[in-house]
């Protein structure tokens, strides 16, 4: 078997492989194997995880140097990089908690209302920007408002996660795996909106009303009195610097329009995403002298999650090891002799074992994994157009069953570290029991869609 597997070779010259006279593809598999358990229990920070496995990977010569660049995916990375940068910029203008504050206002500090209000803003800003920066900018205005009403963040922070993820659903820079899967398969900003947008919306809608229906009694208990104090918040002081907030929304609309248009004309959503951060860096720091330009330019970059750019970059070029030795191959030979080449049994195959292992695993490590195994595939069905569902189906389970549990979803952890610095940690179970059973509901509606819409 083996033999067949890696026929392509791996990498010349020094291999490890070679002068321990072990067979590169169990070295490569072994290499998978051991990231995915240690990043599972959490022990080790993930970024310096993916950067020793995708070292050992070249040490071992499963790829030389130049083969380990160039699985890197570089449009990925300076899409993550150019947003955070432009989100971190037009957080400083105070945007974030002045649409926060007016939602509160508008529901009369209901706090059913506001849950529901906090839960649709999560929904949107994170198909608009990412989930986890998103996140990132709710989760502590969320914890200011739930201090506010004297009561527990776990119904808004629940409600917030599972927002992110189908909200992020929705669009290509919405949730990482739509960023990896739209920079592999060629796939524009408008073809996710046009197939996954709807679906999404749909989701949106019957989680809220879950939301609704399970929060609205517990909530109405709370005083008038902590009401009082969230209609006393000023939303004019939340915006700190009105000039910074013209030049970050312009910029954000430029960005936009770069996604749309430029897929057209060569330009990847990692080049809009860069030119943008630079002109809004450009906007915001350009009129400043010498050391002071400096620091607001090494403070902005402070605020780019270095983490995840590291976790993306060595995970890239550990799935492109495995590639390379043909184990990925391999598979999807496998899941075409188990569907018998039927277009529709491997796209919801592929579909439902993205949702539940998404929900167990870190959804990108195992997207980035699959991203290859699919393209295996392409020359059975027909060539690269003709496998299109199987990206959407891909992207759906993935994201949408990103919710299952804490480690489904950078998103969801990211929250979980809000919540345990507020004293009020998420337990891992008391999460999955609210969560899991909303995720096979949202599995199960994307089910129906994917059939509907493709076969």
């Amino acid at each position: 078997m083996s033999q067949n597997i890696h026929a392509s070779g791996h990498g010349e010259g020094f291999s490890l492989a070679d002068m321990l006279g072990v067979d590169p593809l169990w070295i490569a598999t072994g290499i998978l194997i051991m990231t995915y358990a240690v990043l599972i229990t959490e022990k080790v920070n993930r970024a310096i995880l993916a950067m020793l496995g995708a070292s050992l990977m070249v040490l071992f010569g499963i790829l030389n140097q130049e083969q380990a660049v160039a699985g890197v995916d570089a449009n990925t990375l300076a899409l993550l990089i150019g947003m955070m940068v432009i989100v971190g910029i037009t957080s400083k203008s105070g945007l974030f908690q002045y649409v926060a504050i007016v939602s509160s206002k508008w529901v009369k500090a209901n706090p059913t209302g506001i849950l529901i209000m906090l839960t649709l803003i999560t929904a949107v800003f994170s198909a608009l920007l990412d989930n986890v920066t998103t996140v990132l900018l709710i989760a502590p205005i969320t914890l200011l408002i739930t201090d506010a009403l004297e009561t527990k963040v776990f119904p808004f922070f629940l409600a917030e996660i599972l927002a992110s993820n189908v909200g992020g659903t929705a669009t290509l820079i919405g949730d990482p795996p739509n960023i990896i899967i739209g920079s592999a398969a060629d796939l524009s900003f408008m073809q996710f909106v046009y197939n996954l947008a709807p679906i999404s919306a749909i989701c949106l809608v019957v989680l809220t009303l879950i939301i609704f229906l399970m929060y609205r009694k517990p909530l109405s208990a709370i005083p008038q009195s902590a009401r009082d104090r969230i209609m006393q918040f000023n939303e004019k002081e939340a915006i700190t610097d009105k000039v910074l907030l013209v030049k970050s929304l312009s910029v954000l609309a430029l960005v936009l329009l770069g996604f749309i248009v430029g897929h057209g004309h060569g330009i990847q959503p990692g080049t809009s995403a860069l030119a943008g951060a630079g002109l809004l860096m450009l906007l915001a720091y350009g009129h400043q002298h010498g050391e002071e330009q400096s620091e607001s330019v090494h403070h902005i970059f402070g605020e780019v999650e270095w983490i995840t750019i590291f976790f993306f970059g060595g995970l890239f070029v550990i799935v492109a090891g495995v590639e390379h030795v043909g184990l990925l191959e391999f598979f999807g030979n496998k899941v075409l002799e188990f569907t018998e080449g039927d277009m529709r049994m491997t796209a919801l195959l592929i579909f439902w074992a993205s949702g539940i292992l998404s929900a167990l695993l870190d959804n990108i490590p195992f997207v980035a994994t699959m991203i290859p195994l699919i393209e295996s595939t392409a020359d059975s069905f027909g060539g690269p157009d003709a496998i299109e569902p199987l990206w959407w189906s891909l992207a759906l389970g993935a994201c949408l069953g990103g919710n299952g549990t804490l480690l489904g979803a950078s998103a969801n952890l990211t929250v979980a570290a809000f919540a345990e610095k507020a004293k009020q940690p998420i337990g891992f179970l008391k999460f999955m029991m609210y969560a899991f059973p909303i995720m096979l509901l949202t599995l199960a509606m994307a089910h129906f869609y994917i059939d509907w819409r493709y076969f």
